[in-house]
């Protein structure tokens, strides 16, 4: 079937993160005395990784039949359905396959985060990633009181390549013992080569580090990119942890599960002992995401080849107008990694800049990602074009008027 995806959907009143906690999430502003130039209902929401695309009717139905059961109690996964569905779709797409034993799960990626930091590390050991990075790196790591150490990205001309004498350097420290790897690379969108991955892999091996690979948007590449995981080049170390899940991919970030394959079985079941949800899951969740994994691919096809357009119609734009801003289409993700850095005075707060100015809502700089992200912007571009043509323009006219 073909999916509607120039569809603009309303979701107010929905209790919509995207819609209803912007301010709280990136003005730290929860009781809305910030006053902007835009109303509300005037802004156009292009931060946070959430599409505004309708989930697809397959994932839909599943939830509407299991929900029909009429019994809705305590669930986690105890027959193969699920982790046969998930496992066929890793083999399928990726070549990439793990123990029965070795899958475990969580209310979402962030949550398990925040979980191995601790199970992995002691009070005086380090933290390794590279940057900039998604905020919830370091959050993970402030909430179990672990150091970090940065690993910065070099970037040029749009391009973001890794700093391998540099990540060497940090992992070589007596106290690193994790490095939480982002494969593909958020906020940046880089898909990393067999290469550059087993290059990293190596590293983690000559310090004996644990590595925590979330491969969250690994689903969402530009037509022709492949995505390799991280534990197909890595594939006998034991002290690898892949994260994925279809959340981001399909749309269903709301219905909370992530898939983490642990291969210690020491770590893993410090994992599972220390679940916060006492190993419980949501059943609507599981039947949602089995049908993702089972019946879901022409769909996530034909919204990754919208989002190719998106991309290529950003580029042209920003090419045409600001020359001088730095953009290269992302090899994944539906999201764009901008630098307004040439075209804005020096200092600019680009979040409250483009809210007060644009009436376009985004996360970027330092505040919201973390370290080497000074005059960055991500923009969100799973949405309909229409939205991405009005906010622009907007963008484009703040620009010229700053």
């Amino acid at each position: 079937m073909n999916y509607n995806f120039d569809q603009i959907i309303d979701r107010s009143n929905t209790n919509a993160l995207k819609k209803d906690g912007w301010r709280e999430y990136i003005f730290k502003d929860p009781e809305g005395k910030k006053v902007f130039n835009f109303s509300d209902e005037e802004f156009i929401h292009m931060w946070v990784a959430d599409m505004e695309f309708r989930t697809a009717d397959e994932i839909i139905d599943a939830i509407k039949c299991r929900a029909d059961h009429g019994i809705i109690g305590y669930t986690t996964v105890y027959n193969d359905d699920y982790p046969n569905a998930f496992a066929s779709w890793c083999r399928r797409r990726y070549g990439f396959g793990f123990g029965r034993e070795e899958l475990c799960y969580s209310a979402g990626i962030i949550p398990a985060l925040f979980e191995l930091v601790g199970d992995i590390c002691g009070p005086d050991d380090k933290v390794v990633f590279q940057t900039p990075s998604y905020g919830f790196f370091k959050h993970a790591s402030t909430y179990n009181g672990r150091e970090m150490l940065f690993n910065r990205m070099k970037y040029s001309g749009g391009r973001w390549e890794m700093n391998f004498d540099d990540l060497a350097e940090k992992c070589a420290d007596p106290s690193a013992k994790l490095l939480v790897f982002c494969n593909p690379q958020n906020p940046t969108g880089r898909v990393w080569t067999e290469e550059e991955l087993a290059r990293v892999g190596q590293i983690a091996v000559d310090n004996d580090m644990y590595i925590i690979s979330d491969e969250i948007h690994c689903d969402i590449q530009r037509s022709g990119v492949q995505h390799i995981p991280m534990a197909r080049v890595m594939k006998d170390y034991p002290k690898m942890i892949t994260c994925m899940s279809a959340s981001k991919c399909f749309n269903i970030a709301g219905l909370q599960l992530a898939n983490v394959i642990i291969r210690d079985p020491e770590i893993r079941e410090k994992f599972r002992a220390n679940d916060k949800l006492a190993g419980f899951l949501n059943p609507l969740s599981i039947a949602g995401m089995q049908a993702a994994y089972e019946h879901g691919e022409d769909w996530l096809r034909q919204m990754t080849e919208y989002v190719d357009e998106n991309f290529r119609y950003v580029k042209s734009f920003l090419d045409e107008n600001f020359p001088e801003v730095e953009f290269e289409i992302p090899d994944a993700t539906y999201l764009a990694w901008v630098n307004f850095g040439k075209v804005l005075p020096a200092g600019t707060d680009v979040n409250d800049f483009f809210a007060n100015n644009a009436g376009v809502l985004i996360e970027g700089g330092d505040a919201l990602f973390v370290d080497n992200a000074e005059g960055f912007v991500r923009l969100n571009l799973a949405m309909p074009r229409s939205l991405i043509e009005e906010a622009m323009d907007r963008i484009a006219d703040a620009i010229r008027r700053a």
